[in-house]
């Protein structure tokens, strides 16, 4: 992770601090391929840029940097770490909410910037684990479903006990060199057929 090329998006109303990130960043040996002047404009910008990481002040024209990680995140979950000048309870809350993985308060030393994009990055490759694992469990369960469905259909139509059933199913997926669930699948969909009145 530490010797990770980012590509990182910046944003700040404040010109200093959009050329402190673009001076800062390379020397921790990453890429600013953009930097807004405004929550919109960064949104913007991500849409055309697809960055890694976007580092974003709070308080900005048009849209605040909260509103924009969420608009960002909708159309592609990247992390986003925010920088303000206020350590304001309601902001870190209402960062806490949305899609923030670090905050720093202003003034950013180069020795907090570090540690934060390495902490930001780490916990979004977990997230993005957390959430392919889900969405992983969730397709083996509807398939599991399916099977079960498929095994009773057999039970029912071919006379089986529920293990013969389910060595039919695989010994179809392998003579038609299809998955379990495909072929599950398709003696459901044909039972349902089969029973429309």
């Amino acid at each position: 992770m530490a010797n990770q090329i980012l590509r990182i998006s910046v944003a700040d109303d404040e010109t200093d601090m959009r050329d402190y990130f673009q001076k800062i960043l390379p020397l921790l040996g990453h890429t600013v391929v953009s930097a807004a002047k405004t929550g919109k404009e960064l949104v913007d910008h991500c849409k055309k840029h697809q960055p890694d990481l976007v580092i974003s002040d709070v308080k900005m024209p048009e849209m605040d940097g909260i509103d924009a990680a969420a608009e960002i995140y909708k159309n592609h979950p990247i992390p986003v770490i925010l920088v303000s000048a206020y350590h304001d309870a309601d902001l870190i809350a209402r960062a806490e909410a949305d899609h923030i993985l670090a905050y720093l308060v202003k003034p950013i030393k180069q020795a907090d910037l570090e540690p934060a994009i390495g902490l930001a990055m780490r916990r979004f490759a977990q997230f993005q684990d957390l959430r392919k694992e889900a969405a992983d469990l969730r397709q083996a369960l509807a398939d599991r479903k399916i099977i079960e469905r498929a095994k009773g259909v057999l039970m029912k139509r071919a006379g089986l006990d529920e293990q013969d059933a389910f060595r039919r199913l695989q010994k179809l997926a392998s003579e038609k060199n299809r998955k379990l669930v495909d072929i599950a699948s398709m003696i459901v969909t044909a039972d349902e057929a089969l029973d429309i009145k």
